[in-house]
């Protein structure tokens, strides 16, 4: 019988220091610390976050140890994310994962994040069901909205992005322009849920092929909002639910189009989600219910896989280590990366 396959997996792209044991395919530990000092700010201040990140990354590695009961001496490999994300943030993991690695003559993996969030389906868990090769996969965050084919763990085509602003953004920009807390996102989901999605409706952009944009959407609830304040002053409070939900569903409706479109294209029927946004209660059911109608076999991942983590990094490491995949720790972190 083979030894099984210790992989510590780092991930430090944004806000998030969080880190993971993968035993094989099975998450042992996923420890994560959350970094608060941005909600005064309403937004991610990168300076912030990599000094956050020089703080946290030493007590987050060390629980991740405790929590999976194994010490340093038993890694097989170590995997970070490499890019892309916020440089200062990026550079934090990729040293301090170069420097153990090095001290303990164990191999290195730079992760893609994308491609870690899509991977995180490959996770094996009880309850959790893993797509089949190939699947599509929707990868909607704060920074990336894309369809991307997944022929195998370490085969990935890039079918349409976004041309502008990502989906998370959208919800985030609208959340502030409504004066809602830091992170926006959760906010509208919460709100949506109690407001009639047909109340207003914005204006969609017309993109062809698998693309997207999420600017024009964006403009369009600004101009509504500021056109309902001309004439009442306590427009934003009084229609809170109904303006959520109605952008919600706009945002879900684009997202969703552009899936159907790209199942027909290539004739692929195993659909996933990935990233932040796929924590939205509405993108969630909206999945599940055009997948019943399609046919689909639709997977969406746990929520704890949804907002940055380390059980991704580690799988997707593990999946390199399978590969032969080496960091030769030689190449400088990525703010940008294409998947």
């Amino acid at each position: 019988m083979s030894q099984p396959i210790y992989i510590l997996g780092i991930e430090s792209s944004c806000d998030d220091t969080s880190a993971a044991i993968i035993r094989d395919r099975e998450i042992l530990s996923n420890i994560t610390a959350n970094q608060q000092v941005h909600q005064v700010y309403g937004g991610v201040v990168p300076e912030l976050a990599s000094r956050a990140h020089q703080q946290n990354i030493l007590p987050v590695i060390d629980a991740a140890l405790k929590s999976a009961k194994i010490e340093r001496r038993d890694l097989s490999a170590i995997a970070y994310t490499k890019g892309p994300g916020l440089l200062g943030s990026l550079m934090v993991g990729g040293a301090f994962a170069r420097s153990m690695a090095q001290a303990l003559e164990i191999p290195l993996y730079g992760v893609h994040h994308m491609e870690a969030h899509i991977l995180a389906h490959c996770i094996q868990e009880d309850g959790v069901q893993n797509p089949d090769f190939p699947f599509l996969c929707l990868t909607v965050s704060g920074g990336h909205t894309q369809i991307v084919r997944v022929d195998s763990p370490r085969s990935f085509q890039l079918l349409g992005e976004t041309i502008d602003d990502a989906a998370g953004e959208a919800f985030d920009k609208a959340a502030k322009i409504m004066g809602l807390p830091y992170p926006g996102g959760p906010e509208i989901d919460k709100l949506a849920q109690e407001g009639d999605p047909k109340s207003f409706s914005f204006g969609k952009p017309r993109i062809e092929g698998l693309d997207f944009s999420f600017s024009g959407l964006k403009t369009s609830f600004l101009y509504t909002i500021q056109k309902g304040q001309k004439e009442q002053a306590d427009f934003v409070q009084k229609n809170q639910a109904d303006l959520a939900a109605s952008l919600q569903k706009s945002i879900i409706d684009i997202l969703i189009e552009k899936l159907n479109k790209a199942s027909v294209q290539t004739g692929i029927k195993e659909i996933a989600i990935a990233g932040g946004v796929s924590a939205n209660s509405g993108l969630r059911d909206a999945l599940l219910n055009n997948g019943r109608k399609k046919g689909w076999n639709c997977y969406i991942p746990p929520m704890r896989y949804c907002t940055d983590n380390g059980a991704m990094i580690a799988i997707t490491g593990y999946f390199m280590h399978q590969n032969g995949e080496l960091d030769k720790g030689e190449e400088l972190s990525k703010a940008r990366w294409g998947i």
